[in-house]
């Protein structure tokens, strides 16, 4: 069985993030072992991970040239690697390939999640009684495999409970649903080298090496990843399965347009994020008499909203009866999908915009669209929409939940450029009489101001708009503590 990723790119830690990738100087058993038992937990859903020996690693990075396997050694090592995995209880067998890598050989073992978890595995894989010895569940913890603790035990085992939704297999579908022609070209956008031995493989050849099926031989049936990635007609097992584009232009539904986006949730998203990008994202070029260089905004930074979209795509759930939703006024862009944030997520963290998930809904489904480039590492996508608003001088998003988080609803604020007149002023006056509640009772810095207005840090929006209350006496400065000056209201 051959691994279906791009080798240079699993190396380089360019698709899967580094706590998922191990790197090995030498073939070591007992560290192996551990580390497979450990991604075969999958602690945190996030897909399993992989380990390459051969490769040297210096403060979390691969050394180049890569020190390699000397190739007379490789099959003892195969062979002697398939009966530690013995001492794994249940028995785990990971997908494990020589690959010649810049006239080198390494050894890329890859661990997906185990249907079989939870996994524990002999602290010393040596001698007879290796597979009778003391045994213990090993999990991830950052880039480091250890001991689960009790605690990290009960998380383990109440994990175990659930396969995310991805990667269960479908009893409905058949092995046929599955479109060799779909699986092949991804396997040639990724630059797989699975991709020239495809050409002589059947679908379930390839489907098999990429785990898009399971189960006995009599009775193979695709994962709901495959159906939803690799099938041309999702829609047949997942009827909501779909991105519903809304463009209404004029707030009494004159002139909407509606577009539907189906077929594998992939080409939706590029299909739906091509059209937004075509038909909706505007720019204009500003010449400031202060500065040399003109500057460019736009109504929607484009990134964005390729970030919020994909987010929705990868962390909604499937087995809900509702389409992702993309609604287009003038004033915003709002993508709606169906859950909202997983209950780990507090209402602070959410308010703070420091939205990091512990548990992920559809792991696979990550897996293929970071290959293909569409999301990035974990937990990178709201601030990498933060940071393209920012950079745009856009306001920032606003959640919308209910108390059960059934639902999830982004809105991308419109650049107030792009706001009529009378729309910039009401925005205008009500952004500054939020400055001047927040300054009422007590005199603040511009760092305290921007806190009490519910930024992490000081907005440029912020800055000017300070900036121009100061100018028209409504806001005064006053000296502070040491050196700092602080805002306050002026008195009539």
């Amino acid at each position: 069985m051959a691994i279906p990723v791009n080798i240079e790119d699993l190396i380089n830690k360019r698709i899967v993030e580094s706590t998922r990738i191990e790197f090995k100087s030498d073939f070591n058993p007992n560290a192996i072992i551990h580390s497979i038992c450990a991604f075969a937990n999958d602690i945190d859903n996030l897909g399993g991970g992989y380990i390459i020996v051969g490769v040297e690693e210096k403060d979390g990075s691969p050394v180049f040239p890569v020190k390699g396997i000397e190739q007379s050694r490789i099959d003892n090592i195969l062979k002697e690697l398939v009966g530690y995995c013995h001492c794994i209880e249940p028995l785990y067998n990971p997908v494990v390939e020589p690959v010649l890598y810049h006239d080198a050989y390494v050894i890329v073992i890859w661990v997906s999640g185990g249907y079989g978890r939870p996994y524990k595995a002999s602290k010393d894989v040596y001698g007879k009684e290796a597979s009778k010895s003391s045994k213990y569940y090993y999990i991830r913890k950052f880039s480091s495999t250890i001991i689960a603790s009790p605690e990290e035990e009960k998380e383990l085992f109440y994990i175990s409970t659930d396969i995310p939704f991805d990667d269960r297999p479908n009893l409905a579908a058949e092995v046929d649903d599955l479109d060799i022609g779909l699986m092949r070209n991804h396997l040639k956008e990724i630059g797989s080298a699975l991709y020239e031995r495809s050409k002589k493989m059947t679908a379930l050849e390839i489907a098999t090496d990429m785990q898009l099926v399971s189960g006995p031989t009599e009775r193979i049936k695709p994962l709901n990843v495959g159906i939803l990635m690799f099938s041309e007609q999702p829609e047949k097992y997942f009827r909501h399965a779909r991105i519903e584009v809304v463009d209404i232009p004029d707030p009494t539904g004159t002139n909407m347009v509606e577009k539907v986006f189906t077929g594998p949730i992939q080409r939706q998203l590029k299909d739906a994020l091509a059209y937004i990008k075509n038909y909706t994202v505007k720019e204009v070029i500003i010449k400031d008499k202060s500065k040399a260089e003109a500057v460019k905004i736009y109504n929607y930074p484009y990134a964005a909203i390729e970030e919020i979209l994909s987010n929705a795509v990868y962390h909604r759930s499937y087995q809900t009866s509702e389409p992702i939703t993309v609604r287009i006024t003038p004033e915003s862009i709002e993508i709606t999908s169906f859950p909202g944030f997983d209950r780990s997520i507090s209402d602070e963290s959410i308010a703070n915009y420091s939205i990091r998930a512990r548990i992920y809904r559809n792991r696979r489904i990550g897996d293929f669209l970071k290959e293909l480039r569409l999301i990035e590492g974990r937990n990178t996508g709201f601030p990498n929409a933060i940071k393209a608003l920012r950079n745009n001088g856009s306001d920032l998003l606003t959640f919308d939940m209910d108390d059960n988080r059934s639902y999830l609803s982004v809105t991308i604020p419109v650049h107030s450029y792009f706001l009529d007149k009378s729309e910039k002023t009401d925005k205008k006056a009500a952004y500054e009489k939020k400055i001047i509640d927040a300054l009422k009772s007590v005199p603040l810095t511009m760092t305290e101001l921007a806190f009490a207005m519910g930024y992490k840090g000081i907005t440029k929006k912020l800055t000017n708009t300070v900036d121009d209350m100061l100018s028209d006496n409504v806001i005064e400065k006053i000296a502070g503590e040491g050196n700092t000056n602080k805002l306050r209201v002026k008195s009539s």
